[in-house]
């Protein structure tokens, strides 16, 4: 069972997958190689963001069928075949545009049901897939939702304002229902809604006119509900004695502080309901798992641990009994409750090296789909059989990557100027001669990248932005700054209102210590991210002007003004959250202040070259965060490139698209910094990339467009 957590979102950039087959190439003025490059053989950008060669792979309630993500002439589908025969699996939805990335099996066992949006609007659709007859079916085909005058709501491009969908829950116990959360009345709120996957019938649950979101149990049991309050804590409510045939008020059960509402959340019931099972960091740090009894009040430690929150909860898929508990420091560490999963995790030690992870198993938990993750390799998946005590290896997901001179990642915990630790994640380029603390015989070039959210976190683990990167002959790192989750409460909370503030000085901070420690040459380094971390390459450009030799940009905010007056309207319940954390655009102060943190207002610090890349359809950071900074710099003359894809949303999911626009990075970087780049040749070959602005200021771009037809 997943965790159930209050609506809590962010600006968070999806994960990119990848893998395919390396593309021709047109000849550009090549740069000499980073140091430690050795001789390492440069592998194409195609290896690492191409489509993986089969991904995400689940096996169906009854065991007796896998599915697994595979591409269908360049695109991501979901195929289907027999669980002992893997090989045999055919494709059975048939995407041509963007791929599907998030798919699960019904509990009838017949249906597959996926999720898509379209050119990453993040408006979702519920789909299904009749493996008897093929048959696709739209389960909510909704294209509009009503305004205040009753007329679909028009966006400011003219097109009408589409609802989204989102799956609550899924029971065993209703195997032809799904629950979900719809905005299709209110484009603020999610009514909850019974899915009838073989007829598409809607039965409505609960109308929602003011919560951010449900606990429900495996009955579809409306349990509680959540909104935020004024002071950005989550007011929790239980449903009230119904009226009749009318529901009954809503009662106040208890407040959750805005100190804890990110780190305190339900996680499930018992098998009688009885007992709810939570995550809870009030009166402590970091958030640990309790069973609640919720007829006496009892509340029960189930596992904690005093360095990070408890992060995955494995429980029966049928009777809801935990059986282990995950957290993640620096590496992922398991504490189990039955033994015999134990004694299952044990033997699955024996079977491959890396970190496992139970990602999919039957209704009655006697056969497992196992992960594999390594930090220098592909993901390796095995079904495994608990009677037998036999795993099986199915396949790698990137078998390209197989035998390849993949680094290694090396966690390291780097001390901020005010005491607090950063769990960082650094990997080091090919070739170098290291001595016995792991540092190079002298400083090279640096990436720092970082992570988007910003209520996110980096971890241990194959990361192709890394691997591309260390191969093209820089060290990266990867910090976990103030504001990251998972590392206690204190730590997330030491991030609020600390946007280009403290947040930004921990960036620094890890930067003076890879300085300090000879492995980062101080004249070399660049800042490097997605959605916030785009944000930060911003402030690194703006705010640390000396600090960085070039920035990367992707998806970032210039604005946080106009950031928080453009988030989806179904963000709307949540935004006392943004105002706790981020700040408060409501009042003239406040606005003061965000503007104080907000990159366009400084852009005549710029000093160093900055790239940025940008979905048009986005629905989290819009395409006028990037096109105001652009225009700002354009009118001050200041240089800067632009790519833009208008196929794509937050992050770019198209390969073609990814592949792209890596290719200008690279050359970007290594124009800056002095790495190796593979020239972009025809990476543009099936690519939407347009380039607003500065394409002269990138190595072979110009060419590159115009041998593609651009």
């Amino acid at each position: 069972m997943l965790i159930r957590r209050w609506l809590i979102p962010s600006l968070c950039i999806a994960a990119v997958s990848g893998a395919a087959v390396a593309q021709n190439t047109v000849p550009v003025q090549p740069q000499q190689p980073a140091p430690g490059a050795g001789g390492t053989p440069l592998i194409p950008r195609s290896v690492i963001f191409g489509n993986p060669d089969r991904a995400a792979p689940r096996i169906s309630p009854d065991g007796k069928q896998i599915s697994f993500l595979a591409p269908v002439e360049g695109v991501l589908n979901v195929w289907v075949g027999p669980a002992d025969s893997p090989d045999a699996a055919k494709p059975v939805t048939d995407d041509k545009s963007r791929g599907i990335r998030q798919y699960f099996w019904a509990f009838t066992n017949q249906h597959i049901l996926y999720l898509q949006d379209e050119g990453g609007d993040e408006n979702w659709r519920i789909y299904s897939v009749d493996l008897a007859t093929g048959k696709k079916t739209d389960l909510t085909p909704f294209d509009s939702i009503p305004g205040e005058n009753g007329q679909p709501v028009k966006l400011p491009n003219g097109k009408l304002l589409r609802p989204t969908a989102q799956i609550e829950s899924v029971s065993h116990r209703t195997p032809d229902e799904i629950l979900i959360g719809l905005n299709n009345r209110d484009a603020q709120f999610h009514d909850l809604h019974r899915l009838n996957i073989r007829t598409g019938k809607l039965t409505l649950v609960e109308t929602n006119a003011q919560f951010a979101g449900f606990t429900t149990d495996d009955d579809y049991r409306v349990r509680y509900a959540a909104k935020f309050n004024s002071k950005g804590g989550l007011d929790i409510f239980k449903p009230g004695p119904a009226k009749g045939t009318e529901p009954g008020e809503w009662v106040p059960d208890e407040t959750i502080p805005a100190e804890d509402a990110s780190t305190t959340s339900t996680v499930g019931f018992d098998k009688t309901g009885d007992v709810m099972y939570m995550l809870d960091s009030r009166g402590r740090n970091t958030a640990a798992l309790f069973a609640v009894d919720l007829k006496s009040g009892d509340k029960t430690l189930v596992a904690e641990d005093p360095k990070a929150d408890i992060a995955g909860v494995m429980m029966h898929p049928t009777t809801n009994v935990i059986e282990a508990t995950s957290s993640t420091f620096t590496r992922t560490q398991w504490k189990f409750a039955d033994k015999n999963v134990a004694a299952d995790f044990q033997v699955l030690a024996k079977a491959c090296p890396g970190d496992a992870n139970v990602i999919s198993r039957t209704l009655d938990d006697s056969r497992w789909l196992v992960s594999f993750v390594v930090d220098n390799g592909p993901v390796r998946y095995y079904t495994y059989d608990r009677a037998s005590k036999q795993p099986k290896f199915l396949f790698t997901n990137r078998k390209s990557l197989e035998g390849l001179a993949l680094q290694p990642m090396k966690p390291v915990v780097i001390p901020s100027r005010d005491g607090l630790e950063l769990v960082s994640y650094l990997t080091m380029p090919p070739g170098l001669k290291l001595n016995a603390q792991g540092k190079p015989e002298k400083p090279v070039p640096m990436i720092l990248n970082v992570h988007g959210g910003p209520w996110a976190r980096d971890s241990w683990g194959v990361n192709g932005e890394h691997q591309w990167l260390a191969n093209r002959g820089y060290a990266v790192l990867s910090v976990n700054f103030r504001g990251s989750t998972g590392f206690g409460k204190n730590f997330l909370n030491a991030g609020n209102l600390e946007w280009a503030g403290k947040m930004h000085d921990d960036l620094i901070d890890a930067v003076n210590w890879a300085v300090a420690e000879g492995i980062a040459d101080k004249n070399k380094v660049a800042i490097y991210g997605g959605s916030y971390g785009g944000y930060s390459a911003l402030v690194g450009a703006t705010f640390t002007p000396e600090a960085f030799a070039a920035a990367v940009d992707i998806v970032g905010p210039s604005n946080i003004v106009t950031l928080l007056s453009t988030i989806p309207p179904y963000w709307g319940p949540v935004k006392e959250m943004f105002y706790t954390r981020v700040g408060d655009d409501r009042n003239d102060e406040g606005r003061k202040f965000l503007e104080s943190r907000s990159p366009l207002n400084f852009i005549d610090k710029i000093k160093r070259p900055l790239l940025i890349g940008q979905g048009a359809n986005d629905p989290r950071v819009k395409q006028t965060e990037s096109d105001q900074i652009v225009s700002a710099m354009q009118k001050k003359s200041i240089p800067v490139t632009y790519v833009l894809f208008p196929d794509e949303g937050h992050g770019f999911a198209r390969p073609e698209n990814r592949i792209a626009f890596y290719g200008v990075t690279e050359a970007f970087l290594a124009q800056h910094l002095g790495g190796r780049f593979q020239p972009i040749g025809q990476d543009f070959s099936g690519s939407t990339i347009q380039i607003p602005a500065g394409a002269e200021g990138v190595p072979g771009l110009k060419d590159a467009l115009s041998s593609n037809g651009r």
